[in-house]
């Protein structure tokens, strides 16, 4: 397996045909069934595709939370690994299914498998890979610290993510999915935790802080800090392409306003499980 350092940078930007073709919307219009930014590029293939080769070996098991498109499911099949999605929604396991059948040979795509529970239900759920899984993937949406629900947005009605109501989360929802990714993972198997900070009240909000308390709770071990850089890179120039709404937010740069925000990166909190410590003291 790659040796893994306490902080690295992994180019993630997903500008292969297929991942241009996932969903994402790169214009300034909503059409039906394409995903809204929340959910555009949780993951993205590169990103899994790092993330598996890392941590797993060909023939482990790949587990996904939080589940919003393909990315992990197709990457882990095309590299040789069994892979399972928590999907919740009919409807939205349905797309996926369609799209994994569409981009992967018929034997490719039945490594990947998915079930119908809750993020918070990943233990019930995958009763029979207790203890088994290699790999444990998840990006959890943002939830309000104030306990108020999230307002729909005027989009929500045509991301396939959105109107499953998905975006509903919180603290003690994640919690329990972190105690219940615990349960999957063998000793020694990795969990990945992918955020983004962001804005919110005017104040700046960081997940990655209180992810990483979570996890020390349940005696996960913090092993890495990733920086998914999801831009291209020509040169030593970051590629940041803004869309007409990012566009029409420009303001006079005198302006106390905070200016448009461009999502440039993605933080991945990588912790493993440890093996239960012996009598004697060893591993």
């Amino acid at each position: 397996m790659r040796r893994l350092l306490p902080l690295t940078v992994w180019l993630c930007s997903d500008t292969s045909a297929t991942a241009k073709t996932s969903g994402q919307s790169h214009g300034g219009g909503s059409a039906e069934g394409e995903y809204c930014p929340l959910h555009r590029r949780t993951v993205g293939h590169q990103l899994a595709r790092h993330l598996i080769t890392a941590c797993t070996r060909e023939g482990d098991l790949v587990a996904e939370a939080y589940t919003t498109s393909e990315a992990t499911l197709a990457a882990a099949a095309g590299l040789g690994r069994r892979a399972v999605a928590c999907v919740p929604d009919f409807p939205l396991a349905r797309r996926i299914r369609a799209r994994l059948d569409a981009a992967l040979p018929h034997e490719v795509a039945a490594l990947a498998a998915m079930r119908p529970c809750r993020p918070d239900q990943m233990a019930r759920g995958l009763a029979d890979h207790l203890g088994q899984v290699e790999l444990v993937i998840a990006a959890p949406p943002p939830y309000r610290h104030d306990g108020q629900t999230r307002r729909a947005s005027a989009g929500d009605h045509r991301c396939p993510v959105c109107r499953t109501g998905f975006w509903m989360n919180s603290q003690e929802r994640f919690r329990s999915f972190m105690a219940a990714a615990w349960q999957v993972l063998r000793p020694g198997g990795r969990l990945a935790v992918i955020t983004t900070a962001r804005h919110e009240h005017g104040r700046l909000v960081d997940a990655a802080p209180r992810i990483i308390r979570e996890a020390a709770g349940l005696r996960f071990r913090y092993v890495q800090h990733i920086i998914a850089v999801r831009v291209p890179v020509e040169g030593d120039t970051l590629v940041v392409q803004a869309e007409p709404r990012g566009l029409a937010e420009l303001r006079d740069v005198r302006s106390r306003a905070l200016p448009p925000v461009a999502k440039v990166h993605a933080d991945v909190c990588l912790f493993t499980k440890p093996f239960p410590v012996g009598r004697d003291g060893d591993r």
